[in-house]
């Protein structure tokens, strides 16, 4: 006699289902939507008048200039992206994680001269049972809400300084640190012609929670290059660099390299940034992915000209 399927294994199944199916959408809408917008530039491209061929110069210098906004982690424009990160070949039995982070990007203006750029990243993870080859846990990660102050008219040099948080919304103790933990956040970034060159970098320290678990001294390092083409098309590296200070020697550094391509278009009325990349780890920790894929689509709310 079958052992009946209990509610908890039909929901964990279904959960696992639907975040593999995450990268293939969202790759399969990057290539697609990416089809369809370049087949409307061509017809468009073909002006019926003077008109439409002077006003070209005009939407192709907006789509640059929303592209480097979009790129711009200080940027005065509110976005959410949801990234996509899939990790393979966890473990010892080849296993693979999935967590999309929902990371909206709000810019609050507190004076004539700063901004405040409230960053906030929270995760939904697929965390596999590395030890076996089933099972595994899903749900909330920490969230990381970041806080940068940033010169409201920015000079060649742009930037932000401000406070990032570690707050322990995991809902299982495989998908978080259970610690409380801050630090201070910096980014730096400049965009010379075609290009938006820069870095940000945050370490954190724990400063409360649970006595059982570790305590916590980590730092995230992203540079970040990007070359903006023709209708809306860009070539993106941005590695993410992680240090675990508290790891044991060899295990503290994940340092990936790779890169891929990017679009800014709109669907319909709405102006997004779709971005496909994929990474390989030089160096990583024991029994973490060795390679990795980046899939993002950011919804872009730029201001409206009157």
């Amino acid at each position: 006699m079958k052992r009946p399927i209990r509610l908890t294994e039909l929901k964990v199944s279904v959960f696992r289902l639907m975040l593999r199916a995450i990268p293939p959408v969202l790759l399969c809408s990057l290539i697609l939507s990416g089809m369809l917008a370049s087949a409307q530039d061509d017809s468009q491209s073909k002006p019926a008048t003077d008109t439409t061929t002077a006003s070209k110069p005009a939407a192709e210098g907006d789509t640059e200039a929303l592209a480097k906004a979009a790129q711009n982690p200080v940027a005065s424009m509110i976005s959410v992206p949801l990234q996509n990160n899939t990790a393979f070949g966890v473990g010892p039995y080849n296993r693979t994680q999935d967590v999309l982070n929902i990371q909206p990007v709000i810019p609050i203006s507190i004076s004539e001269n700063w901004n405040l750029i409230a960053r906030i990243i929270q995760p939904i993870v697929w965390q596999p049972n590395v030890t076996q080859n089933s099972q595994g846990w899903y749900g909330l990660g920490d969230m990381n809400p970041t806080f940068f102050f940033s010169p409201a008219k920015p000079s060649k040099l742009i930037w932000g300084v401000g406070p990032t948080f570690v707050i322990p919304t995991a809902t299982a103790d495989q998908l978080g640190q259970g610690k409380f933990s801050m630090g201070p956040g910096v980014v730096l970034l400049t965009t010379p012609g075609k290009w938006v060159i820069g870095t940000l970098i945050n370490n954190v320290w724990s400063v409360a929670g649970s006595g059982s678990r570790p305590p916590v001294n980590q730092m995230l390092l992203q540079w970040f290059v990007n070359y903006n083409m023709k209708k809306g098309w860009y070539l993106a590296s941005s590695p993410i660099v992680t240090a675990n200070w508290r790891a044991s020697s060899g295990n503290v550094l994940t340092l990936p390299f790779g890169g891929g391509v990017g679009r800014i278009m709109k669907l319909g009325n709405q102006p997004v940034n779709l971005l496909a990349q994929l990474y390989g780890n030089a160096v990583y920790p024991t029994g973490t992915s060795p390679w990795s894929m980046r899939l993002q689509i950011q919804f872009l709310y730029p201001k409206k000209h009157n």
